[in-house]
């Protein structure tokens, strides 16, 4: 009876915030494939270690067979009917798929975009010159560089000294970059992209 009397004192939104935790379970993991005696299938169809195809048979033989070769049991494909399993050593089935998976994330193309700022369109050249060498340094190592200059108060009426200023910084880099995207207005800023110049 105590007891029960503990836990109708509990806040009600504290029960809540317990309950709702419940739904929060991280990252999912990806799906292992079934191995030997986990197979559930009443009947799978059976490829040998050498890719020729046995035949359809129970779980239990297909496991003795793989077992006399010194190997696995492992379901290659699950939503086939019957699933079909294949014999084979697991762990160097599971060393080749995540070398595999690594390969492909290698290719997967990163790019990199750098951004260079101005704060005024009143920029002197050594500050250009200076920042252009930073660019320049950029783009030889493969990476996009987008270039923006701020404009205060009153040099919002000037926006063609901007577009002048971005396009001769693109001009400076024209043997290592070209012109991705040519200079554009956003709220108070221009900026222009700038991408390695293709070979």
């Amino acid at each position: 009876m105590i007891y029960w009397r503990l836990i109708d004192t509990i806040p009600l939104g504290v029960y809540k915030i317990q309950k709702r935790g419940n739904r929060w379970r991280g990252k999912q993991r990806e799906p292992q494939n079934r191995v030997n005696e986990r197979i559930r299938a009443r009947q799978v169809f059976v490829i040998d270690s050498d890719n020729t195809q046995l035949s359809t048979m129970l779980p239990r033989e297909a496991l003795q067979i793989a077992r006399e070769q010194g190997l696995d049991l492992v379901e290659v494909s699950p939503n086939a009917d019957p699933p079909v399993c294949k014999i084979m050593d697991y762990g160097k089935f599971q060393y080749e798929k995540s070398k595999r998976a690594k390969e492909a994330k290698k290719k997967q193309a990163k790019v990199v975009l750098k951004e260079i700022k101005f704060n005024s369109v009143r920029t002197g050249d050594h500050d250009l010159d200076f920042k252009s060498r930073h660019a320049r340094e950029f783009l030889t190592n493969g990476w996009k560089v987008k270039t923006t200059v701020r404009f205060k108060g009153r040099e919002m009426m000037h926006t063609d000294l901007g577009r002048k200023m971005l396009l001769q910084f693109a001009d400076n880099l024209a043997d290592v970059g070209e012109v991705e995207q040519s200079p554009r207005m956003e709220t108070r800023t221009m900026f222009i992209i700038i991408a390695p110049k293709s070979s």
